[in-house]
């Protein structure tokens, strides 16, 4: 569905992501880890064409579709939506108008049911609609950004750090809301930092430091490797073997 081929991406002649190449797969929830700076938010910015000239090297292609060079106006109409680090909503209008805005390019008639799928997701924001969205808490602006992605009806949403900033109860709530999404359907490409979470919903993960992805794969062979444990999970080497060491007496006496 998706594949970027070897891009390169410059700040002026600093080189923040270097030769990166991955795919997502239709009905997949494949997630980016790494820490600050590793250049997965700018990856995401990239394929949504947020980066003048960029990439500087490379191709992207979406549904056998070469995107790169192409206008974010140009990419949003093909099925793709973005929920940005920090929500970034437009604080003086509504919730409806934020959540309309999201629908800004489409000109089919079934609006309206999206809305509504909206509501199923998020019922807070039903209750809310003719409120400021700037007087939200982070939390319920988190479910604006989300809801008005979805608002542009995408087959691929990239979402990045949806649950920076949030409580443990709220992230848990995002994360559900998330599989979701995916299980209706959307395939989606998520940048995290919080790794549990992330590695809970994902098919399939790739980890990113200083702008290359350095390891991938299923989410099962990720948390069983010694350096994401210690890196990635918080989970010490000697920890892990304690706690490999536990299973297996526990398996020996059943």
């Amino acid at each position: 569905m998706l594949e970027t081929k070897n891009i390169e991406i410059y700040y002026g002649k600093i080189m923040v992501v270097r030769g990166l190449s991955l795919r997502v797969e239709r009905g997949e929830i494949r997630a980016i880890l790494g820490a600050n700076g590793a250049g997965k938010s700018t990856t995401l910015k990239t394929i949504m064409g947020y980066l003048d000239d960029q990439p500087d090297k490379g191709t992207i292609w979406f549904n056998g579709k070469r995107i790169d060079g192409l206008e974010t106006e140009q990419i949003v109409p093909l099925g793709i939506a973005y929920v940005p680090e920090g929500r970034e909503v437009f604080p003086e209008l509504t919730l409806k108008e934020n959540l309309m805005m999201g629908a800004y390019t489409r000109r089919d008639k079934s609006v309206s049911e999206d809305l509504d799928r909206v509501f199923i997701y998020f019922p807070l924001l039903k209750e809310r609609l003719k409120q400021q969205a700037g007087t939200l808490s982070g939390g319920e602006q988190q479910m604006l950004a989300i809801g008005r992605a979805l608002m542009s009806k995408p087959s691929l949403m990239m979402m990045d750090e949806p649950s920076l900033g949030l409580s443990p109860i709220l992230v848990t709530e995002i994360f559900e809301i998330v599989r979701a999404i995916n299980r209706d359907g959307a395939t989606i490409l998520l940048v995290e930092q919080n790794a549990h979470k992330a590695l809970s919903v994902a098919h399939h993960a790739y980890i990113m430091e200083t702008g290359r992805i350095v390891m991938e794969g299923p989410p099962e062979k990720l948390m069983n490797d010694e350096d994401v444990q210690e890196f990635y999970l918080g989970i010490r080497k000697e920890e892990a073997v304690r706690g490999e060491a536990r299973y297996k007496r526990k398996k020996r006496w059943r």
